[in-house]
């Protein structure tokens, strides 16, 4: 009987994966460059997300650009990311429409916040529903909270009502956030568990942030900003940083403010020469 066919061993791969998941980004990058020399078929992938988990923007538009002119759409999200944070505005809205257009859904999101930053919040609004009403989870709980940033309460509560699925859990932090703001908090309460049992993308930080402010529970903020970390919710080395700082226990912040500035996050630089007694704001 003929047995199935394994898949080839990727030592350098497996390597970098572990250095990204334990968030030495920086130094997976090494790694996973010998692994794309050594032709692992994973490496490319990895090598593009270990770029843009270190802030290595530059290195990432190299890489990316030639796949992408050579027709590998599947990295022009990926690409337009890298170019928006590199500030090139009209290279960057080019390639994330290049992606949405080639079904690639979630680059809406990155979209819509380059629009967002440019002032067309109407514009990212609309996009966002459109994508939303496609099935992405994750931009029905952006036009939430694109609502929220405008000052719009009314908007994001009927966007969170419409929206709120527990097969989209992104949607049901959404529903969380604009229940804390109507003062509704045991419902908040009960949705932001709800949203940790379910996936959610950023349950455990929005719910830490809800205890922090609503309940003024900081042991229960603190667990949940742990969760987070072990969950590798976007953000949560800052987040985790910037809530020890503000308890008063800086040594323990600044091991998760210098993971998150390894990352590329200016927030957490900022808090890391706050926290080093120097002014962000002086040059």
């Amino acid at each position: 009987m003929t047995q199935p066919s394994s898949l080839p061993p990727e030592p350098l791969c497996t390597q970098g994966v572990a250095l990204l998941d334990s968030g030495h980004a920086l130094d997976a990058v090494e790694v996973l460059r010998q692994a794309v020399a050594a032709g692992e078929p994973s490496a490319p992938d990895l090598l593009v997300r270990a770029y843009l988990d270190s802030g290595s923007w530059h290195a990432a538009a190299e890489w990316l650009t030639p796949l992408v002119q050579q027709g590998h759409v599947r990295f022009a999200g990926r690409l337009g990311v890298a170019l928006a944070e590199l500030g090139d505005r009209e290279r960057a809205e080019d390639t994330l429409r290049l992606a949405v257009e080639s079904g690639e859904l979630a680059a809406a999101n990155d979209l819509a916040i380059l629009l967002r930053d440019q002032g067309r919040l109407r514009e990212a609004v609309q996009l966002l529903i459109q994508v939303a009403e496609a099935g992405d989870g994750q931009a029905a709980a952006n036009v939430v909270e694109l609502h929220l940033e405008a000052g719009d309460l009314q908007s994001a509560i009927a966007a969170a009502e419409r929206y709120a699925d527990e097969n989209r859990p992104d949607t049901v932090v959404a529903l969380a956030d604009v229940r804390a703001l109507q003062g509704r908090t045991d419902e908040a309460e009960g949705f932001y568990r709800r949203a940790g049992e379910l996936g959610a993308l950023r349950a455990h930080t929005a719910y830490g942030q809800f205890l922090a402010v609503a309940r003024g529970d900081i042991e229960g903020a603190e667990r949940e900003f742990r969760e987070a970390e072990r969950h590798a919710e976007p953000g949560w080395a800052y987040t985790l940083g910037r809530f020890l700082l503000d308890e008063g226990r800086p040594e323990e912040a600044r091991t998760y403010l210098q993971v998150a500035v390894d990352s590329g996050d200016t927030a957490a630089l900022e808090a890391l020469i706050e926290l080093d007694g120097e002014d962000p704001a002086d040059d």
